[in-house]
């Protein structure tokens, strides 16, 4: 397992122990375990869906190249909609992880910003194909587009909590709106995305790396360029 990995199946444990009202340090072996069966289920679904599409591939299909049982499947997911849903869960996850890390006031908000966006582009960046693929299944699915807007709604005043703190320290232009900072950042991301899908090239990190620096200097205070 790649330290990436082992990182987002942490955060899946931390959230399924917050939902059970347990604290971060009661989490155990068996909740883990639950993380680490929904990602591989998550991870099967993507694979699949960017090989054939959203609306050919069947729970059967998910749980046969996850190799579990399709009962051990409806243990963690209401509908096959809810296995994307754990992309919302994972980029939600690093929102709220870089909020905290904000509040601590350890690093710079661009250092902070520039960090979470790179991170939350990482899922993804795997391929053009999937990302077509992800795009496409939300579009398709009314049930994944409300998972998606309900966790990009959270993530939104996670990011404003951020921009927030970065007005306060005078890194960010405080004239401007924390909220409107935060869906544009959103906006910027998704739309970068969407575009590189049709291209493919560079890659996924060198076209959010430009998109970023564009949206820092249209925030910083006193047009700040430098890089974090």
């Amino acid at each position: 397992m790649s330290k990436g990995q082992h990182i987002r199946i942490t955060g899946l444990a931390k959230a399924v122990g917050a939902a059970s009202g347990r604290s971060e340090n009661g989490i155990g072996r068996r909740e883990r375990r639950a993380a680490e069966t929904r990602v591989r289920l998550f991870r099967c679904a993507l694979q699949l869906i960017a090989e054939r599409g959203y609306t050919n591939v069947t729970v059967e299909d998910i749980t046969e190249a996850a190799d579990v049982g399709k009962g051990t499947f409806f243990n963690y997911f209401e509908t096959k909609d809810h296995v994307l849903g754990v992309m919302a869960e994972i980029q939600l996850s690093k929102v709220r992880e870089a909020a905290s890390l904000a509040g601590e006031g350890k690093q710079k908000i661009q250092s902070v910003l520039h960090r979470l966006v790179m991170l939350l582009a990482e899922e993804p960046g795997h391929s053009p194909a999937l990302a077509r693929a992800m795009i496409s299944s939300f579009l398709a699915s009314e049930g994944v587009r409300a998972i998606i807007d309900r966790n990009m709604r959270e993530g939104r005043k996670a990011i404003a909590e951020i921009v927030a703190a970065g007005q306060e320290r005078g890194e960010i232009d405080e004239k401007l709106k924390k909220n409107k900072i935060a869906i544009q950042l959103q906006q910027m991301l998704m739309g970068t995305v969407l575009l590189w899908s049709l291209h493919g090239k560079p890659a996924l990190d060198a076209w959010v790396e430009d998109s970023f620096q564009h949206l820092w200097r249209a925030i910083a205070f006193s047009n700040q360029e430098s890089k974090p």
